[in-house]
């Protein structure tokens, strides 16, 4: 099994990370699974019934164990999570923004098609993912790389917020972040 030294170090890290979830090209439950085996506490941010996202599209088929739905409620957990001196990370999943969102049926048969490109072209080690995000731009005639600028927009945004709350809670002062959550 090939496990990214990202995953190894969310295990050991008390950081949080904000994401529209695991690349749909990756194995999720298998990553899902080893994360949980880290320590690493897998929310959902958003998400009505705990659905983890898969990048270019809102579900993946997983579920987490938690979702937040406020800014305040992620901040809360990050506040605690650093009280009791936890040492591993935890993953937030946001979904993208659903105007943004692929189809998730027509996503899994374009990376198929990638991956098979990939092995066919005998694309191997860190070449893999850079080939692969091409391959599906190319396919979705841009629209995979529209949904990649809209999430990353997006998971800064909910960051920022979710950072704001926590330094209100970590300095004792009165949130005045306006939610749009």
């Amino acid at each position: 099994m090939d496990v990214s030294a990202d995953l190894i170090e969310l295990g050991r890290c008390p950081v949080a990370v904000v994401s529209s979830g695991v690349k749909s090209i990756l194995d999720i439950p298998r990553t899902l699974e080893y994360l949980e085996t880290q320590g690493v506490c897998v929310t959902t941010y958003g998400s009505k019934d705990c659905e983890f996202p898969a990048f270019y599209t809102r579900s993946s088929g997983s579920k987490a164990a938690y979702n937040l739905t406020s800014s305040t409620e992620a901040a809360k957990m990050l506040h605690m999570n650093r009280a009791l001196g936890l040492e591993s990370g935890i993953l937030i999943g946001v979904p993208i923004p659903e105007r943004y969102a692929m189809n998730a049926t027509e996503m899994d048969a374009v990376i198929a098609e990638a991956l098979v490109d990939a092995e066919r072209k005998r694309i191997q080690g860190k070449e893999v993912t850079p080939f692969i995000l091409s391959a599906v731009s190319k396919l979705t005639r841009g629209k995979s790389l529209d949904a990649n600028i809209a999430l990353i927009k997006n998971n800064a945004h909910v960051a920022a917020d979710i950072a704001v709350e926590l330094a209100h809670i970590e300095n004792g002062t009165s949130s005045e972040v306006k939610h749009k959550d």
